[in-house]
């Protein structure tokens, strides 16, 4: 050996990791193919709900405000529980964890501003 390293031994490995997922989804392939060939149909490619065909349009639309209010209240909702420890600690931190926590609430209360002022919280 001259000091180089040898690539052939993680050349294989990667080589071992690929076959090792690709095989089974070949193999799972291979086994619909031959035991469950398709059977196109009208009834099995009619739609189907408890037995019966649905009436109308299936898919269901929603007004856009109801998922921006959601990502906003996602965000602080999942931003307060990072709040919840350090006052649980709050009588042993020392300054520099409090000035932090403060930059951090100071952070939330511009994002909650920004999106107060883009108009984000106002329902059209």
């Amino acid at each position: 050996m001259t000091g180089e390293p040898s690539y052939l031994f993680l050349a294989v490995m990667a080589g071992v990791a690929t076959a090792f997922c690709v095989a089974p989804l070949l193999l799972a392939r291979l086994w619909a193919r031959w035991f469950a060939p398709p059977k196109p149909g009208p009834e099995k490619n009619a739609p189907y709900e408890c037995g019966l065909p649905s009436p109308g349009e299936t898919g269901v639309r929603f007004h856009s405000g109801y998922y921006l209010y959601a990502l906003v209240f996602l965000i602080f909702d999942v931003e307060l529980l990072f709040l919840l420890p350090f006052a649980v600690a709050w009588s042993g931190l020392p300054a520099g964890a409090v000035a932090v926590m403060l930059v951090f609430v100071l952070l939330l209360v511009e994002g909650l501003v920004w999106a107060w002022r883009k108009g984000v919280l106002e329902w059209q």
